[in-house]
C-alpha cells in the first residue's frame, strides 16, 4: 500500500460492513439497477480489472460477477481450480501477492474461509466472498435487496430459515443483528447452525424452531437451500432422510404472513426442499433475487474500488 492511499476495503462476510453502508449499497444497487433496465450507459469501473477464482463452480456467481463488471465498463479475468490451485501449486499468500499486483479487485469462491481470509491479508486490491463453507454475504446482499425491493424496510420483520445450518445460514444470522429483523431458525437435528462460526454479539435476532411448521409462523419471508451443499456429496442419502420433513410447501408457506415471499438461492430441487408449486408460484421471487445478484454486486464493486458516489 502506497502512503496517502486510502485503506482496502475487503467483503469476506457480512458483519464486515455497517448497518449504513448497507444502507448505502441498496440505493445505489437500485440506482444501477434502473440505469440497466433504462439501456442507460453507466460504466464507471474502465480499466479496471476484476480476477475471478473459482475452487467450487458457479453459474450465478460467474454470469452476474463478469456480467456486471463488462456492464460497468471493467474487464474480467477467469480462473478455475485448474488454473490457480489456491495454496497447492502455490502458497495462497504467494499468489494473493501475484495475482494482485495485476487487477484492481478479487472475487474467490473457495472452500475455507481461512483460504479467503490468508488471500486477503496479502492482497493489495479489494478481495470479495463469493461462497466459502462458512458464509455467502454476496447471496444475502442480493436477497436483501430484493424483500427491500418488494416489500420496503426488512427492519423489524420476521425471516423463516427452513433446512440446513449452512454459509446461507450463518449469513442471514448476521444481517439480521446488523439490520435489525428477527430469522426463525429450524434445522434437522444434526444439521444446525454453528453459532460461534456466525460470531453474533448476542441471541436477540435469532430464535430457534424444532418444527419447521412453527419457524415459518406469521413469517414475512420464507426461504431455504439445497439439502446437499457442494463438497458434501458424500452425505447424499443421509440427508435426504434427516431432511424429510425439512420441504417449504403450500402448508409451510400458507403459516407464514399472507403477503409472506419465498427466496431460494437456486439451484433448486423441486420435490426435495421446496415443492414445486411454492418455487413456481406466485408467492416466489426466485428469479427476481437471482437478478438481483448482478445490480448489489456491481454496486459492491463500485463501492470498493470507488467509494462512495456523489
Amino acid at each position: 500500500m502506497k502512503p496517502g492511499l486510502p485503506l482496502i476495503r475487503h467483503y469476506l462476510q457480512f458483519k464486515d460492513f455497517r448497518a449504513e453502508e448497507y444502507a448505502y449499497l441498496f440505493e445505489r444497487a437500485a440506482i444501477i439497477k434502473k440505469r440497466f433496465k433504462n439501456y442507460e450507459k453507466y460504466t464507471p469501473l474502465v480499466d479496471r480489472t476484476l480476477a475471478m477464482i473459482f475452487e467450487k463452480a458457479s453459474t450465478r456467481t460467474r454470469v452476474s460477477f463478469e456480467a456486471g463488471m463488462y456492464q460497468m465498463g471493467g474487464s474480467v479475468v477467469h480462473l478455475t481450480t485448474g488454473d490457480s490451485q489456491l495454496g497447492r501449486a502455490e502458497p495462497v499468500e504467494d499468489s494473493a501477492r501475484v495475482i494482485s499486483r495485476m487487477v484492481d479487485i478479487v472475487m474467490i469462491r473457495t472452500y475455507e474461509q481461512s483460504k479467503l481470509e490468508a488471500f486477503a491479508a496479502h492482497s493489495r486490491v479489494p478481495v470479495i466472498n463469493g461462497l466459502t463453507n462458512e458464509y455467502h454475504p454476496c447471496q444475502i446482499l442480493a436477497d436483501l435487496y430484493t424483500y427491500i425491493e418488494h416489500r420496503g424496510s426488512i427492519a423489524g420483520k420476521v425471516v423463516a430459515w427452513v433446512g440446513d445450518g449452512n454459509n446461507m445460514a450463518h449469513t442471514w444470522l448476521q444481517a439480521a443483528e446488523i439490520l435489525g429483523f428477527t430469522v426463525h431458525i429450524s434445522t434437522p437435528s444434526g444439521y444446525e447452525v454453528n453459532l460461534e462460526v456466525a460470531g453474533l454479539r448476542d441471541a436477540s435476532s435469532f430464535k430457534v424452531f424444532d418444527n419447521p411448521m412453527d419457524a415459518c409462523r406469521d413469517a414475512d419471508l420464507v426461504t431455504t437451500d439445497v439439502w446437499t451443499s457442494m463438497g458434501f456429496e458424500s452425505e447424499n442419502e443421509a440427508r435426504r432422510a434427516a431432511f424429510a420433513d425439512w420441504c417449504v410447501d403450500a402448508e409451510m408457506m400458507a403459516a407464514a404472513k399472507p403477503d409472506a415471499l419465498f427466496m431460494h438461492c437456486l439451484p433448486a430441487h423441486r420435490g426435495e426442499e421446496v415443492s414445486a408449486e411454492v418455487i413456481d408460484g406466485p408467492q416466489s421471487v426466485v428469479w427476481d433475487e437471482a437478478e438481483n445478484r448482478m445490480h448489489v454486486q456491481k454496486a459492491l464493486m463500485e463501492y470498493l474500488l470507488l467509494g462512495r458516489i456523489g
